[in-house]
């Protein structure tokens, strides 16, 4: 008789996962640090299988996405209002369509909220997995475009 092996997390997968998971957004995060939370989580996200690891994330996404999306209605620090000014603005790689901040949010919103629901098939699931992470990577580098002058 042959032994099926458990496939479980390497423990280095486990423990990415258990300090994405507990590791509280401090409530004086700023913007930058709430869309590399983002980022980090998809990017979690996208390489894991196991279900309920997989609902883990997307709850807790949810959570950093709420908060992303009340900073949106507010006025940047003015630590990063000095990062985001210079002498002459570069080109933005988000399209003209997109650059409403809050409207990208709510989109990530409810690509995140349609994978929570866990009733999608997997591969569209898989699809919106990755369409939610290149999403995620385009609004974080946008919020970092410079978009002032001196």
């Amino acid at each position: 008789m042959a032994t099926i092996p458990t496939l479980t997390y390497p423990e280095s997968d486990e423990s990415v996962i258990r300090h994405l998971l507990t590791s509280p957004l401090p409530a004086s995060a700023d913007l930058f640090e709430v869309t590399d939370r983002c980022a980090a989580l998809v990017t979690v996200l996208l390489e894991t299988k196991e279900i309920t690891a997989r609902l883990a994330l997307c709850g807790r996404l949810s959570h950093v996405l709420t908060r992303l999306a009340q900073l949106c209605d507010e006025d940047l620090p003015p630590h990063l209002i000095a990062q985001l000014t210079v002498d002459e603005l570069p080109d933005s790689a988000m399209p003209d369509c997109w650059q409403d901040t809050c409207l990208m949010v709510g989109y990530l919103r409810s690509l995140n909220q349609a994978l929570l629901g866990n009733m999608l098939p997997g591969a569209v699931a898989e699809d919106l997995t990755g369409l939610l992470h290149d999403l995620v990577y385009i609004l974080r580098d946008y919020v970092r475009e410079p978009y002032r002058t001196h």
